[in-house]
């Protein structure tokens, strides 16, 4: 098995992620994203994702959420909280766990970066939305029949990673 390290910047002398790290979170299918509200309390909502290892100029691993059409409070996806969360503070947290009765397999990562949202209309980003809904849609079949490129993306440029615990796959 190869290792895979992913680095901020070429100048950095330690990755973002390990191969182990990088594998634990490519193979989790759920994560819990963690925004700031106007009031300075974090706010959990659950999530899908899709990672890019090569992602954009502010980091080389970039994760993207979608806003898709499973039944939410508003259908205006601006109106959502995360999203209102993250157009007035961008930093955000991403945690992915594995949970077992036998403790000896516990796991988790956590993922700290700058959340930006990607509308369907932004012809800058039509390559990185193409790119991300493929992933999204390999990662999980229930997508097939989603209108996603009809939605806003959320996208995470990772800047620091932390984990614990036994990360196997």
């Amino acid at each position: 098995m190869t290792t895979v390290a992913v680095y901020a910047h070429p100048t950095m002398a330690e990755p973002i992620l390990t191969g182990a790290e990088l594998q634990f979170l490519s193979a989790t299918r759920e994560a819990v994203l963690a925004t700031v509200d106007p009031g300075g309390l974090p706010r959990l909502v659950p999530c899908c994702f899709s990672v890019l290892e090569h992602g954009d100029v502010m980091s080389p691993l970039v994760l993207h959420t979608p806003i898709d059409h499973k039944p939410k409070r508003s259908e205006d996806p601006h109106a959502l909280a995360r999203v209102r969360d993250i157009l007035q503070l961008p930093t955000v947290s991403l945690l992915v766990d594995r949970w077992s009765e036998d403790w000896s397999l516990l796991g988790w990562l956590r993922l700290r970066g700058e959340a930006a949202l990607l509308e369907p209309d932004d012809p800058a980003l039509s390559e990185e939305r193409v790119r991300a809904i493929g992933a999204l849609r390999a990662k999980y079949e229930q997508y097939a029949d989603h209108a996603l490129e009809d939605r806003p993306l959320i996208r995470i440029s990772v800047s620091s990673a932390t984990s614990w615990g036994d990360l196997r796959p």
